[in-house]
């Protein structure tokens, strides 16, 4: 993959995460609420809405770009030789890995804006501070291994999908897919 490719995919993966992960946010805390053992009302119900965002907002670009540098190169790396009927396997491997990575920089900004979302009285770098003192880097990292068990079976079909839509528009029109194309063939893999 040459440089200039790696850096589009760091830079339209991190601007589509960033814009997802705000546009849903609202949604994310009342689901977060919802699921509290303290109650709906209790952690917070509608007050709020935005508590943890700050978290969100600064993970959100790292852990998009995350992924589909990695998604892009391990498929690059993979695909050289391989033959037509291995190309979803490589996205699948592809995928697999994007995930593993993405994660290490998804999970602790999860943990940090589920904690603010149940809180809201608390400041995001509070709840940071106070995980770090008292649980150490471990606790950024609870439920690092559910979450990438979790979006690996997500990834193994929306991304040999995503990529086999593409392919089949492009056939079809007898051109690459423009990025409006790519942006609908991903959103019906979703």
């Amino acid at each position: 993959m040459e440089p200039r490719e790696s850096w589009a995919a760091l830079a339209a993966g991190g601007v589509a995460g960033v814009c997802v992960d705000l546009i849903l946010f609202p949604l994310d805390t009342v689901k977060t609420r919802l699921q509290s053992p303290q109650g709906f009302r209790k952690a917070g119900g509608f007050r709020g809405i935005y508590a943890g965002v700050p978290s969100t907002a600064i993970g959100s670009f790292p852990n998009a770009a995350a992924f589909f540098i990695t998604y892009e190169n391990v498929k690059s790396m993979l695909h050289h030789g391989s033959t037509p009927y291995l190309t979803p396997a490589t996205h699948m491997v592809a995928a697999s890995l994007g995930e593993v990575v993405a994660c290490l920089i998804r999970v602790p900004a999860e943990v940090v804006k589920q904690r603010a979302q149940v809180s809201p009285s608390s400041s995001t770098l509070r709840i940071l501070s106070h995980t770090l003192y008292h649980e150490g880097i471990q606790g950024l990292y609870r439920g690092y291994k559910s979450t990438v068990l979790r979006e690996i079976p997500f990834s193994l079909v929306q991304f040999p999908l995503w990529e086999s839509l593409k392919d089949l528009w492009s056939w079809k029109q007898g051109h690459v897919v423009d990025s409006w194309q790519s942006a609908v063939c991903g959103a019906f893999a979703g």
